[in-house]
C-alpha cells in the first residue's frame, strides 16, 4: 500500500528523502485517480530503492499549488528533494518503474 503524503511529513518523506520518490497527486472523486490506484500500490509494494505515495489534493491544496498541479491524476518524482519528471493522466506500472529508473 502507498503511503500517505500531507503537509506534515511531506519535507521528511519526500524532500529529505535519499531515494528517488513516486508522489501521486489523486482525489477521491477522481475516476481516472481510482484506475490508477492499484498500479501505484502494486509499486509500492515491490519498491526497492525508491519510495512510492499519495497526496489527497483535496486535503492538501498546497502542496498541490506548490508544484503546479492543474490535472489529477499527476504524478512527480523527486529526485535529491527536487521534481525530476512529471506525468498526467493513467500510467502503466511499467513506464512508471522506467520512469523511477532513468
Amino acid at each position: 500500500m502507498a503511503k500517505a503524503f500531507n503537509n506534515q511529513n511531506f519535507q521528511q518523506e519526500v524532500l529529505d528523502s535519499s531515494v528517488p520518490v513516486l508522489v501521486d497527486f489523486w482525489a477521491p472523486w477522481c475516476g481516472p485517480c481510482r484506475m490508477l490506484a492499484p498500479v501505484i500500490d502494486e509499486l509500492a509494494e515491490g519498491a526497492a530503492g525508491y519510495k512510492v505515495g499519495k497526496i489527497n489534493v483535496d486535503e492538501n491544496p498546497e502542496l498541490a499549488q506548490k508544484y503546479s498541479v492543474m490535472a489529477i491524476p499527476t504524478l512527480i518524482i523527486f529526485k535529491n528533494g527536487v521534481p525530476a519528471k512529471t506525468v498526467v493522466g493513467v500510467q502503466t506500472k511499467e513506464s512508471l518503474q522506467a520512469l523511477l529508473q532513468g
